[in-house]
């Protein structure tokens, strides 16, 4: 009996030692769990943005993407081709017009002139292997100012509004006559005295309304704007 009492006894410190050594591994465990950081997915970044595996990163900061800089570049390149261009057009033209460079603003107009300069002359042509004096100012009236010129000099001379030759401004009608009252040449007034035509002898050219030549023709100036 007193043998089976020890046995017991054993038995029952045995099991209490076990339980608490089972407390003291949990307590272990929940101390190495608290201390285990947070999962990637969850980690926080700067400016409270927070990013989480397959999710869209939104930023609070300006971003230009590698499509967009290259968009601009192309752009800046080709606005500083039209600048140059432009500036090109400018310094001929005011050469050849006496006139500063910053009076020249209207580059459709130069350029107009820059592609059909120095196209020959010949009575009823239009086309750029050769045209008329009313044709071509038909076609800087109907480009740049969008108006519609009748065919000739004469009728185009008919249709316009008396300007005095002071008053005369950019895309104004200068009139001519080889001699008698019918108008037989006409062109476009520019500026600082200028104007452009399809002359018989140079072609598409700018004149001086003071030349020797075309000054005693002068008929007077006509505006159709």
């Amino acid at each position: 009996m007193r043998l089976i009492f020890i046995l017991v006894s054993i038995c029952l410190a045995l099991f209490f030692t076990s339980c608490r050594s089972v407390r003291k591994v949990t307590n272990s465990d929940r101390t190495t769990a608290s201390s285990i950081p947070k999962k990637k997915g969850d980690r926080n970044f700067i400016d409270g943005i927070e990013v989480t595996p397959g999710s869209k990163v939104i930023s609070k900061h300006k971003t230009t993407s590698t499509a967009t800089t290259k968009k601009s570049n192309s752009t800046d390149r080709n606005a500083g081709n039209n600048i140059e261009r432009a500036s090109i057009l400018q310094l001929k033209y005011a050469v050849i017009m006496d006139v500063p460079v910053e009076d020249l603003t209207n580059i459709p107009l130069l350029e107009l002139i820059d592609k059909w300069w120095g196209t020959r002359y010949c009575m009823g042509g239009s086309t750029e292997n050769c045209i008329d004096c009313s044709a071509f100012t038909q076609i800087i009236l109907r480009e740049i100012y969008a108006q519609t010129l009748p065919r000739t000099s004469q009728e185009q001379y008919n249709i316009a509004k008396r300007v005095e030759y002071e008053d005369l401004q950019e895309g104004d009608l200068v009139f001519f006559s080889a001699g008698g009252r019918s108008i037989t040449h006409v062109g476009v007034y520019l500026q600082n005295n200028k104007f452009v035509h399809a002359s018989t002898s140079g072609g598409v050219t700018i004149t001086d309304l003071s030349d020797k030549y075309w000054n005693p023709k002068f008929r007077g100036g006509g505006r159709v704007r």
